[in-house]
């Protein structure tokens, strides 16, 4: 299977689980390609290639799913079975192999994570930054997010709390960012 077929795939599953649960919101299931897929693939631009990638509430897998399609080592952290028990559906169905999935808690898992140097963290409509950086602020490494419009007040709380740099790279698929944040060195 190729990618083009894999994200078809992905596309028909999201469509068929989203009947039985909610993995993204109904009004987007007519756009996933556009909405969800091209949006979280913006992430290939601005990644390293050899990251591993830890994706953050991953959800219905945006963006670690459409990252692991396009060959990153991915692990997609999720607390909720039924969205994990999907995941796996799809990691399953899709033969990714570079893909792992944690079921369970961040403050639990991050602490787990062995000193690599090469792992960078993502996160797609999944919470505040600051909220972000209380849970992997500590290890330092950098964070690749879809941020909506509102991130550059995000980034205004999260400064009062946390010494980094950023960098905002406008969305080609919305009026959100790519947004980069590194440790302050």
């Amino acid at each position: 299977m190729n990618n083009k077929e894999k994200f078809t795939k992905y596309a028909e599953m999201l469509r068929e689980w989203s009947t039985r649960m909610n993995l993204v919101a109904p009004s987007t299931l007519n756009d996933i390609e556009t909405r969800h897929i091209a949006d979280s693939a913006q992430l290939a631009d601005v990644l390293p290639p050899d990251a591993h990638v830890i994706d953050l509430g991953s959800g219905a897998g945006f963006p670690g799913v459409v990252l692991a399609i396009l060959g990153w080592r991915v692990t997609c952290t999720e607390s909720v079975g039924k969205k994990v028990a999907f995941l796996t559906a799809v990691r399953d169905e899709l033969k990714l192999d570079n893909l792992t999935i944690y079921h369970g808690r961040l403050e639990n898992y991050i602490p787990t994570l062995a000193h690599d140097n090469k792992i960078v963290f993502t996160a797609r409509a999944f919470a505040p930054l600051v909220k972000i950086l209380d849970y992997v602020g500590k290890t330092g490494r950098p964070l690749y997010l879809l941020k909506g419009r509102e991130i550059p007040a995000e980034i205004d709380v999260a400064k009062r709390k946390y010494k980094f740099n950023y960098e905002l790279i406008p969305s080609r698929t919305g009026d959100g960012f790519i947004t980069i944040i590194k440790k302050d060195r």
